[in-house]
């Protein structure tokens, strides 16, 4: 018994194994490999009674993430998968692990370090040791049972992704005009123009690939897909990928689509699908209140069957947009690149499949979506000189 107190209270070796490991191992042995309650509240209260073992406890922590990067997750993908699954507390601890890690982890690159610059920021502990014992188990678990994924790291002979170019600003610039304005015509002639100079900064990187002597290689990068009308989602983000000269492939369990492309095609791709969201939403916020002033109730077939129909229109506008700007010359070029991108998304997912829409069955839906991407006028588009 006095052993066992030693041991409980940070003191004391066992064969060499020193006590706040044990308290951490014990701790995991009861909560990790077991999804009951009990067994959490029986770790919790472990790790609550030793506070000697708070930086045993936290490294093992770091070393969950590191064992997370080999099986192919990335910040952004492991702090939404905790947004998705747990609550915010979760991701602020998350958060910090991968901060701490990352300053004894390689250089990954400027993406990877985009990702931990937008780490959700704030207090990890909670108002006592077992509750904040309690958030780092379940944490834990959560982490513990990470499924390998696809990985997104360079492949051999691709060129460093560059900074972002003054084209790029430019559509940030007009993006952000669009989610502001109040008026959605001129939101949509913003998106409008924002994605004919997405099609051009494509097209000026495709010709300096084509012109210099070791083209770089398709990347690829994971934008989430948050729920509700998740199917819609993962629809427009497929619209806005194929008009960018990329491909997408939804992960519907894991809450995210992985889209490959080359370098400056997935900035365009990020940049607009965020926009086009912020959009749609405020389009039908709107379209609701009209329905609503009309006596109608909001009905969830709606909203998907309005995201549905946005989707479709948006990709066919798009695509208009960006094949204005490919002119006879360039086909060639883009063909090359486009082959170069099939390839590594056949590499990355050997197997895939195709999902239909469910839930479009509002007519009302359909129209009022079509309409708001219908609004922006995408004709008289110039060509490149």
């Amino acid at each position: 018994m006095d052993t066992l107190r030693e041991l409980s209270a940070g003191r004391g070796t066992i064969d060499g194994v020193t006590s706040t490991a044990s308290t951490v191992e014990r701790a995991f042995g009861a909560a990790l490999y077991d999804d009951t309650d009990t067994g959490l509240d029986t770790g919790a209260s472990l790790l609550a009674a030793d506070a000697a073992a708070d930086a045993e406890l936290a490294r093992r922590g770091e070393d969950f993430i590191a064992t997370a990067w080999r099986r192919g997750w990335q910040p952004a993908d492991v702090v939404r998968l905790v947004r998705r699954e747990l609550d915010e507390a979760h991701a602020c601890l998350a958060a910090a692990l991968i901060r701490a890690q990352a300053g004894r982890d390689r250089a990954r690159g400027r993406r990877w370090a985009a990702q931990l610059e937008a780490l959700p920021q704030g207090a990890a502990r909670g108002a006592d040791r077992f509750t904040h014992a309690t958030t780092v188990l379940e944490l834990y678990r959560l982490l513990l049972r990470l499924p390998a994924l696809e990985p997104l790291e360079d492949e051999p002979g691709r060129a460093p992704a560059p900074a972002a170019s003054r084209m790029l600003t430019r559509i940030r610039a007009l993006l952000a005009k669009a989610e502001a304005t109040g008026y959605p015509e001129e939101a949509e002639a913003l998106s409008a123009k924002a994605q004919e100079l997405m099609a051009r900064h494509s097209v000026d990187e495709a010709l300096l690939a084509a012109r210099a002597p070791a083209p770089d290689a398709p990347g690829a990068c994971r934008i989430g897909i948050e729920p509700p009308y998740e199917h819609a989602k993962a629809v427009l983000l497929d619209a806005v990928a194929g008009a960018n000269h990329c491909r997408a492939v939804w992960n519907e369990a894991l809450g995210f689509s992985t889209v490959v492309g080359f370098e400056a095609d997935l900035e365009a791709v990020e940049l607009l699908h965020t926009s086009l969201l912020v959009q749609a939403t405020h389009a039908m916020t709107r379209a609701e209140a009209a329905q609503r002033a009309g006596g109608r109730k909001r009905t969830k077939t709606f909203r998907q069957s309005f995201l549905a129909a946005y989707a479709h229109r948006v990709g066919d506008r798009l695509a208009t947009a960006a094949g204005t700007q490919a002119t006879e010359d360039l086909l060639p070029v883009l063909a090359t690149r486009a082959i170069a991108v099939t390839g590594r998304l056949e590499r990355m997912f050997p197997q895939t499949t195709t999902t239909r829409l469910r839930g479009v069955t509002d007519a009302a839906g359909w129209a009022e979506g079509a309409a708001a991407a219908d609004r922006a006028q995408v004709e008289n588009r110039h060509r490149l000189p």
